[in-house]
């Protein structure tokens, strides 16, 4: 008599390649389906392109000529068309037509990215809208915010959206541009056109047109590391000496 892990596992294969094959009729483009699994609810349309890797989970839908994959999972999200997708995640949320997300990113629920936004690696979007031709490329958390249109967004930009109690939301206008390693401690707005100091935690709103510079002045003190580095070399030539004895 046959297992009953077996014979459950027998069952979802069969109507996995049933759903699998469905797909390939229409027009939807497999090179392998090594790790491909797609519930029979999803929604592909004609054109696409599902790489190696790939999970596709619960009301997801896929436009014509996006490539999602390899190594992705999509749950619940309306992609457009010519999406690229790759070795990312994201849950319950839109993703419009001709984004970039990816590699390592992460679209956490109720987020919108909207036309040809770059998400790359290594970006978490939460509760947020990302707006049309905006470029979020690496490192950055971007939480309970409203993102205008073309702005970009430098490495390492975190929304400090919690504070401990409750949430708050930041609202970023369009053509903004947020400096490398800036925090954002929301609820602030940086407007339209502003920009925002490399290395500034902005706490106050940040008016249209402005650079918001919010850090301490760079001091040099002359000759400081002197001592430390003789030291050092001091304690590097007296191991040397001694593993030579």
């Amino acid at each position: 008599m046959e297992n009953e892990a077996i014979t459950a596992y027998r069952q979802r294969r069969a109507a996995f390649e049933a759903t699998f094959e469905r797909h390939l009729a229409a027009g939807v483009v497999f090179y392998s389906a090594d790790g491909i699994l797609i519930d029979d609810t999803v929604e592909i349309a004609p054109g696409a392109v599902i790489l190696p890797g790939t999970i596709l989970r619960g009301e997801t839908k896929i436009g014509a000529g996006s490539v999602i994959g390899p190594n992705s999972l999509l749950e619940n999200v309306t992609v457009g068309e010519n999406v690229k997708f790759n070795a990312s995640q994201g849950y319950d949320s839109v993703i419009e037509s001709g984004a970039a997300i990816g590699p390592f990113a992460h679209i956490r629920p109720d987020s919108r990215v909207c036309e040809n936004v770059h998400i790359g690696d290594f970006v978490e979007i939460k509760n947020s809208t990302v707006g049309k031709g905006t470029s979020v490329s690496h490192l950055t958390y971007v939480g309970d915010s409203d993102v205008g249109k073309y702005c970009n967004f430098g490495c390492g930009v975190v929304t400090v959206n919690y504070d401990g109690a409750a949430k708050h939301r930041n609202t970023i206008g369009d053509y903004a541009f947020i400096g490398c390693n800036t925090n954002l401690v929301a609820p602030v707005s940086v407007g339209d056109g502003a920009y925002t100091a490399a290395g500034s935690t902005i706490t106050d709103d940040v008016p249209a047109g402005a650079l918001g510079i919010a850090r301490a002045r760079q001091v040099n003190k002359p000759q400081w590391a002197k001592g430390k580095l003789e030291k050092f070399i001091a304690k590097q030539q007296a191991k040397e000496e001694a593993g030579s004895k």
